[in-house]
């Protein structure tokens, strides 16, 4: 095989070529400088995603590496059947995206793409065996050098041609198409990858989607449950049945806000703490307005699953409070959280009367607040302490351990 016009038929027998000579150089240094660019290429090809820059990237190095002034990745776009430049060197800049070469077997890009072989032709000009496309006509290209650009995953089309090109005289040859095959090689894989990401970018997108709908459609069914509750508690004749739906539909209202923080936060499964809490308080505030609620919480972004049993134990705790601290009038209650080590510290404190002299919290009560808070606290496997507030009230510590992965 004739190393000017790799995997293409010979010239006919006897046919004279004229030829201009080859310009010497330094054979070794020209290889090694191969090797560095393919290097180069390799390590920028993997630190980025763009794989826009990635192509303009290739074409650039690809033009060094064979010291020609023209450079191109052409995609095959099925539905034309055409060979469309994506990123180029030396030719103008509105090529790219706009400019296409036929793709049959009558062209060299289209002969690479089809055949998958090297196609090296150092005589555009006397070539007898593929037309010379008129956009290279146009620019004066002598010799072109084109290898396919594959790409993995059964079933799947190549993804097109790596062409350089040259109207100065001279010789592409096999060192130079390995030299380019590696480059399309590298290519492939870079696509490869970044076909996968939108992929599973799309797959993760659509699952955000859904958990969103998702959320959104319970918190709207919790609301309608809350309505109704709402309309018993206010035909009950029983106070204390009144009571009781009214903290019921407290509870379940509580539960509502975590999946409307889900449906809208930018971390699917994951409640910003912080903006949850107060809005919670301010929710709380509505209910209790013979109080004042001050919440302070740092930012921090914890799990639904955590977020929905937190909020309950605040709601109770606040509740409580709010019953109990002040029977005889209004006062303060303090709700704060911040992140101590891997625990999230919660405090709800008042200025009320303060606890009573007996009051143990081991000790089991019958309330059902209470073994609400015991029930949360379990789910979470928390702690709780109960303390004297100063100069006066009670203050209710949480220390829920936080699963600092997420």
């Amino acid at each position: 095989m004739n190393s000017d016009d790799a995997d293409m038929t010979m010239p006919p027998a006897g046919a004279e070529i004229s030829r201009p000579p080859v310009p010497t150089r330094d054979e070794l240094l020209y290889r090694l400088r191969q090797q560095s660019l393919l290097g180069e290429f390799g390590r920028s090809a993997l630190q980025t995603r763009d794989i826009r820059q990635i192509l303009q990237h290739a074409t650039e190095l690809c033009a060094q590496g064979l010291d020609a002034p023209f450079a191109k990745v052409l995609e095959y776009i099925p539905d034309e059947k055409r060979l469309l430049i994506r990123a180029s060197v030396g030719w103008h800049a509105g090529s790219i995206d706009h400019v296409s070469l036929g793709a049959d077997l009558e062209s060299p890009a289209g002969y690479a793409f089809h055949t998958g072989k090297i196609v090296i032709s150092n005589h555009l000009q006397e070539e007898t065996r593929f037309r010379t496309p008129q956009f290279l006509a146009d620019h004066g290209i002598r010799r072109a050098i084109n290898v396919l650009i594959a790409r993995g995953g059964e079933g799947h089309l190549p993804f097109g041609v790596l062409e350089v090109d040259s109207a100065d005289p001279g010789q592409f040859d096999p060192a130079d198409a390995n030299f380019l095959a590696g480059f399309a090689g590298l290519l492939g894989i870079a696509i490869e990858r970044q076909q996968a990401d939108a992929e599973l970018q799309s797959a993760l997108d659509y699952q955000a989607v859904l958990t969103r709908e998702m959320s959104h459609r319970v918190k709207n069914s919790l609301a309608s449950v809350v309505g109704l509750l709402r309309v018993q508690a206010r035909n009950a004749h029983s106070e204390d049945v009144q009571i009781a739906l009214k903290d019921a539909a407290s509870r379940i209202t509580t539960i509502a806000q975590v999946h409307d923080h889900l449906w809208r936060s930018k971390q699917i499964g994951l409640v910003d703490i912080a903006d949850f809490a107060g809005e919670l308080c301010h929710k709380l505030q509505e209910t209790s307005p013979g109080h004042k609620l001050h919440c302070k919480f740092g930012n921090l972004m914890v799990s639904a699953d955590k977020a929905i049993p937190l909020g309950l134990l605040i709601n109770e705790l606040v509740t409580n409070a709010a019953k109990h601290a002040y029977p005889d009038g209004s006062g303060d209650i303090h709700v704060t959280g911040e992140q101590r080590g891997g625990v999230l510290h919660v405090e709800v404190s008042d200025q009320g009367i303060g606890l009573p002299k007996d009051f143990d919290i081991d000790q089991p009560r019958a309330s059902l607040g209470f073994k609400v808070i015991k029930s949360l606290l379990g789910q979470l496997d928390g702690h709780i302490t109960v303390s004297s507030n100063q100069p006066k009230g009670a203050a209710v510590q949480l220390d829920v351990p936080l699963d600092l992965r997420s």
